[in-house]
């Protein structure tokens, strides 16, 4: 009994002087100030500049945890192509399967950061306009694959219906 509170009194002065003395710091202080006022942010998973609002992430989720929100003022990109949603993720049901990022266009055609990322997106710097401006060669089998996903939930629908 002796030896369980020495352990537990060696314990709460080692706590002590980590919390109050900055010993063994692993934590800077600027994290330790938002955990003590609960305002730890969360990082950015979806860059709205970089998003082309294809829907392509939202559909291709195992776990439906991503929603397409609509903008308030939708964006036009290029001739034809007006961005008027951008993906919402849930993070009660993401899984981290990085299905979303690695099924963005901006990752996948491009081969820049993707617009969409489960853990965080990251700062990027991507015009849109002039990546969708720019000819890409994808095999017509990839592209039947990918156009399923971007037009509708049809696939995902069959395959929970299980056809």
């Amino acid at each position: 009994m002796g030896n369980l509170i020495k352990i537990a009194l060696e314990g709460a002065f080692t706590n002590f002087k980590r919390i109050f003395f900055a010993a063994d710091r692993v934590t800077d202080m600027d994290m330790k100030k938002q955990i003590a006022t609960l305002s730890v942010g969360v990082d950015d998973r979806v860059d709205e500049n970089a998003c082309i609002g294809c829907s392509g992430c939202a559909n291709v989720c195992p776990t439906n945890a991503i929603e397409m929100k609509s903008l308030a003022h939708p964006v036009k990109l290029t001739k034809g192509w007006i961005k008027d949603q951008v993906p919402e993720i849930n993070l009660e049901r993401c899984v981290v399967c990085y299905y979303c990022h690695d099924f963005c266009p901006i990752f996948s055609l491009y081969g820049q950061k993707g617009a969409v990322h489960p853990s965080c997106v990251g700062d990027q710097e991507v015009n849109v306009s002039e990546f969708l401006e720019q000819p890409f060669k994808i095999s017509d089998d990839k592209l039947k694959f990918i156009a399923q996903y971007l037009s509708d939930k049809t696939v995902l629908k069959n395959k929970e219906d299980g056809d």
